[in-house]
């Protein structure tokens, strides 16, 4: 019996961080053998090489391939892509190719393995994300054979796109695993590593939304502004490569006069998951402010539409949402020391890894046909 190859695709720090924990198991399994396919922002220097975590976790065939220069047309970034997996696919022959959320990258993945009669899983379908982002998501779960959602609410919207619901299991968000895990650095070893002297300090993060360009520079200019008169410590991570990114790393050079921003390009997971768990609170419009704050309860300041339609504003939670209106942000600063911590535990309890290594050994999951075929919802 020839060992299963599994072949995972990671394109930013950020799914990497999601899908390791399930990387993990299929290396350590002897039934399956791990490919991992790097591409992305992973191969970009600018955004710190972060292809180098990936071989620093022991990883071993590992491909490396650089589908875009600095500033990607998304466009172009995909038909790259797509060229260099086909490539690669038509050579190992995986037996699976795995995606994680909402991508190019992960598009890519999908559409090859789709064209190529290789069956594609899916983590973390079914969501909403806003922006171009969430159509990305839900083709993808169109090319998909298997999906492997993070709750009961994710695995309705799957359904309802059409997939037949044998199809869907519900394994919760895999990068839980690794926030409830108990090999975390200590925030003393993180913040010697990445030489940060704060004793209380939050974290920023904004990336651009591509169908708002035209207010980009203003709306930056004004949380800028904003985190500068609130006077206090703020880690700041780089923005994902989407466009408009430059226009936010331009606006990042008014911190640089001040000694209370540390700027990183990218961070190794496990040591932003601990400054995060350590924070006073994060602000920006990154999902990690909706989704990793909730289950450490870390308050959260959520800025603009990024992540409008992603978290109920009228449910208590661990979230303020604000407008770009310096105003605003500075009142919701303010605010937000009086915020009691809650804690939200709908995206799993940290097994996802278990799950998911114990459905790759069913036959049943083998046995999903490749042939897709729309499941009507409605009788």
């Amino acid at each position: 019996m020839h060992m299963k190859k599994i072949l995972f695709l990671t394109g930013t720090r950020a799914d990497y961080g999601k899908i390791k924990s399930l990387m993990k198991e299929v290396e350590n399994s002897n039934i399956f053998e791990l490919y991992i396919f790097v591409t992305g922002m992973h191969m970009l220097s600018k955004y710190g090489s972060t292809w180098k975590e990936i071989e620093k976790d022991g990883f071993k065939n590992i491909y490396q391939f650089i589908n875009q220069k600095n500033q990607a047309h998304m466009d172009i970034a995909l038909s790259n892509t797509i060229l260099g997996l086909s490539n690669y696919v038509s050579e190992l022959n995986p037996d699976m190719i795995v995606v994680h959320g909402d991508r190019l990258e992960a598009l890519a993945g999908a559409i090859v393995g789709g064209f190529n009669n290789i069956r594609v899983a899916h983590i973390e379908g079914g969501e909403v994300s806003g922006t171009i982002d969430e159509s990305i998501r839900h083709a993808i779960t169109k090319f998909s054979h298997i999906h492997l959602v993070s709750n009961e609410e994710a695995r309705h919207r799957v359904i309802q796109l059409g997939e037949h619901e044998n199809s869907v299991h519900v394994i919760g968000s895999p990068d839980v695993d690794i926030m409830l895990s108990d090999h975390l650095p200590s925030i003393e070893k993180v913040k010697k590593r990445y030489d940060i002297y704060f004793d209380k300090y939050a974290i920023f993060m904004y990336h651009p939304i591509t169908t708002e360009l035209n207010t980009l520079s203003n709306n930056i200019e004004t949380v800028v502004n904003a985190l500068i008169s609130s006077e206090k410590n703020y880690i700041v991570i780089y923005p994902n490569n989407d466009k408009g990114s430059s226009v936010i790393l331009g606006a990042y050079e008014k911190f640089k006069n001040h000694d209370n921003f540390k700027i990183f390009p990218s961070m190794r997971f496990e040591y932003f998951l601990t400054l995060l768990k350590n924070a006073q609170f994060m602000i920006g419009n990154s999902s990690a402010g909706i989704r990793e704050t909730g289950i450490y309860g870390v308050p959260s300041i959520d800025i603009g539409n990024r992540q409008k339609g992603r978290y109920d504003v009228n449910k208590e939670s661990n979230i303020i949402n604000v407008p770009e209106d310096t105003e605003e942000i500075l009142n919701a600063i303010h605010f937000i020391k009086h915020k009691k911590r809650i804690y939200n535990h709908e995206f799993g309890d940290g097994t996802s890894h278990k799950k998911f290594i114990e459905l790759l050994n069913t036959e049943t999951l083998w046995s999903i046909p490749i042939q897709k075929k729309f499941t009507d919802t409605f009788h």
